[in-house]
Formats: structure tokens, sequence, C-alpha cells
């Protein structure tokens, strides 16, 4: 690949639990020509989801606080000082295949943080549960009415310059994550882009928004997180 040696070293950080359907899929499907390193965080899965990700070529680590939040931050402290990270889901969800294209801006010195919007690609809002997809529109809307930066998407699948990442503090353990990157982005004067990312229904069950319990207490975790930065 023409960016892939661009003597930038990339790791990609894969939060999972119970993903053991999922997992090698993911794993294939990333461009290794890209990559230096794949870290797979099990967050207290009780399947075979740590075992299936090692056989698939990924450095897994556990980390025992469940929490979105918190397996980031654990695979965070075990990348080998890269330059770039890109965030994927272990659900299959995203397409690995285009991680080319999400870290192309970081690469051309256009961007610290690029977010894979799912919304701007035609087909790939079309694979968004309903609550996800107006729980997206109503907190980007917030995020532009209070910090006037206009997102489309707060989107899992997300490339930042490991140096500006570090800059911006990270803390949030669970649901809040996602919106506490992008709104600590905008207000540390990152360079950020959006590209157009494809997303296909998941492999097996949402644990958020595939119950009702899981999108209340995600979306009510989002706004707190987008009013709390204020």
């Amino acid at each position: 690949m023409s960016m892939a040696r661009n003597h930038q070293k990339i790791s990609v950080i894969i939060p999972v639990f119970n993903e053991e359907d999922a997992i090698s899929l993911v794993i294939e499907d990333i461009p290794k020509t890209l990559v230096d390193e794949i870290i797979v965080v099990d967050n207290g899965s009780t399947d075979n989801t740590a075992r299936t990700a090692q056989k698939a070529g990924a450095q897994v680590v556990r980390e025992e606080l469940r929490g979105y939040g918190a397996a980031c931050l654990r695979g965070i402290a075990s990348v080998n000082n890269p330059d770039i990270i890109v965030f994927l889901d272990g659900d299959y969800s995203d397409y690995p295949d285009e991680m080319e294209s999400l870290i192309a801006p970081i690469l051309r010195g256009e961007a610290d943080l690029v977010i894979g919007s799912r919304i701007a690609h035609p087909d790939g809002s079309k694979a968004l549960l309903p609550q996800a997809y107006w729980g997206n529109r109503v907190t980007t809307w917030l995020i532009k009415i209070i910090y006037h930066h206009r997102f489309t998407d707060l989107g899992p699948f997300r490339a930042i310059c490991f140096s500006a990442l570090k800059k911006l503090g990270m803390q949030d353990k669970n649901y809040g994550w996602t919106v506490e990157m992008q709104v600590k982005a905008v207000k540390r004067g990152l360079t950020i882009v959006e590209v157009p990312v494809n997303y296909r229904t998941r492999v097996g069950k949402s644990k958020v928004t595939g119950t009702l319990s899981g999108t209340i207490k995600a979306g009510a975790k989002i706004l707190y997180t987008v009013f709390s930065l204020w």
C-alpha cells in the first residue's frame, strides 16, 4: 500500500466483550501491511474471545473493570509508542479494510483526529439502529450548539495522533468515551476531519443499543459528558 510505509507507526486497539464469533473476522480484515500492532482488550469476556483473538494474530490484554472507556484506556497503556492509534469495534460492524482512508488525512498532515462517520456514508447509516441514529443526531446537535463544531457522528471507528491523544487526558470509563474525545479535541484546538465509512449489522446482539437499559444508560452518560465538559 502506498501509504503504509510512511514511517508512521500505527497501533490498532479493539475493545471486546464476548465477541468470539466476530473478532477473528475483524482481525483478518485489518490491512496487515498498514499496521504495526493489533491490541485486543478483553473486557472480562466469559467466552473464547481472548483465545480466538490470539489465534488470529492479535496481542491480547485484559481489563477487568467493565466499560468501553476502561478497555480503551487499557489499550492505550499497552501500545508500543505508536504515531497513530486506530480504535475499532470488535463486533464486525465496521469495515477494517477502510482503515487506509481513515488514517490518510493524518498521514498527509491534514488532521490530528479522524472520525469515521457512518452518517456521512449513504449505506453506512442504514445499518444503525434507530436509537443509535437519533442518539447521534441529538448529541452532535448539542455539541454544535455548545462547542460550535459540527460533527455528524460519534462513531467508534476513528484514528488519532498519539501525541494529540496524550494531550486530551482521557478519563471516561464507559459510554462517554467517544464524545469525551471529540469534545476535548474541539476544546484543545485539534484539527478534526470526518471521513465516510460503511457500516453493517453487527455479529450478535449489541450489549448497549440492543437493550433498553443499555440504551438509557448510554444516552444519559453521553449527555452528561457533553454538559460536564462545558
